[in-house]
């Protein structure tokens, strides 16, 4: 049973920096993806970074350019996945959760249902 455990969300000012991390513990499998979603209030849940196994990464039209999603999978237990977020912006504000799944790049690589696991999410404020 996989978990996964969020953390780094924090309130910032508008141009500034977050890097979420999300630690994830309980599987082996070498061929998956490991995904940033993320949920404002009153709006659908969104993609914002994909990197699979072999860290190829692919990033939502929205946020190329400022977010950087990245892992250590040095470690035979744990992997952790990395968004560096820089300037952020008002509608970056939301929920982030990571999410995974077991396999190679899906053809619906933004549908959260085809997900295996989430986390419970971190929190990510915007100000001005």
């Amino acid at each position: 049973q996989a978990q996964l455990v969020e953390s780094g969300g924090g309130s910032v000012q508008a141009g500034g920096s977050l890097r979420l991390s999300c630690a994830a513990s309980g599987y082996t499998q070498s061929s998956y993806c490991m995904g940033w979603f993320r949920q404002a209030p009153g709006k659908e849940r969104e993609g914002v970074a994909v990197i699979d196994g072999d860290g190829s990464t692919s990033y939502a039209d929205s946020v190329k350019g400022r977010f950087t999603i990245s892992q250590d999978n040095a470690k035979s237990t744990v992997n952790t996945v990395y968004l560096q977020m820089r300037d952020l912006q008002f509608e970056d504000a939301g929920m982030y959760y990571c999410a995974l799944y077991f396999g190679r790049w899906p053809r619906q690589l933004w549908l959260g249902s085809i997900y295996n696991y989430w986390g419970e999410g971190t929190q990510v404020t915007v100000s001005s």
